[in-house]
């Protein structure tokens, strides 16, 4: 009974604060736009003003889990949360694909909050390979995305767009990454976030239960900020 009640509070904790957050009576903060930013010059009404242009998710083309030629534009305007795994990882990836399940069915019924989920083996992850792997943890067509194709358009997304992976690498045939990280994007495709309280930035772990219900309550404050504009 007391590992119920554990197990219980683990899983209601995004819940309730997801409900907190959606009466708007706390004053919330918004969380950290992250990543490398330019400091753009322009002229507006005759003056030289400054503008800070944020690094966003590029743009690619792979195919789905039902093999169908898609683009950025699965999220474009969505707020997504995106993994980089593969389907015979036998050690972080089922964890990983069980705990984003979870954060799938917190925003099942929001159709502004999307999954993508990139194979880093993409010889052997073809789309009907992923198809199986994605009906075996209840994927919802068009709200988990797992995506397949071109391993140097992947691997570049994983290190230079998502910043997931520190090292270099040209994708090629001994190039391998491997990362138990979830990130999450906004609907103008930045990455966000938070900060201890020492200033480190915080990643989300996806095989901690503790780190994917804080990314979940971080989705529904990004949820609030939007509804605030």
């Amino acid at each position: 009974m007391k590992k119920f009640w554990i197990l219980f509070g683990f899983l209601a904790v995004p819940s309730i604060a997801y409900l907190y957050l959606q009466t708007g009576k706390n004053n919330f903060k918004p969380l950290e736009i992250l990543g490398p930013i330019e400091i753009q010059s322009k002229t507006v009404d005759g003056h030289q003003v400054n503008d800070t242009v944020y690094h966003t998710i590029s743009g690619f083309s792979l195919l789905d889990q039902d093999s169908n030629q898609v683009s950025e534009n699965i999220f474009k305007g969505k707020i997504h949360i995106a993994n980089f795994m593969f389907t015979t990882c036998g050690t972080i990836c089922p964890k990983m694909s069980n705990q984003m399940m979870r954060v799938q069915h917190a925003f099942e019924k929001d159709t502004n909050v999307v999954i993508v989920s990139y194979t880093v083996d993409p010889e052997h992850d073809t789309p009907a390979v992923l198809k199986e792997y994605a009906l075996k943890h209840k994927a919802i067509q068009n709200k988990w995305f797992f995506l397949t194709g071109d391993k140097k358009t992947i691997y570049d997304l994983a290190r230079n767009s998502y910043y997931l992976v520190a090292g270099e690498g040209d994708g090629g045939q001994e190039d391998f990454i491997h990362s138990e990280m979830f990130t999450l994007i906004d609907k103008e495709g930045r990455i966000r976030g938070g900060k201890d309280k020492k200033g480190n930035l915080l990643t989300y772990d996806g095989t901690n239960i503790l780190d994917v219900n804080r990314l979940i309550e971080d989705v529904a404050v990004l949820k609030l900020e939007y509804n605030k504009q």
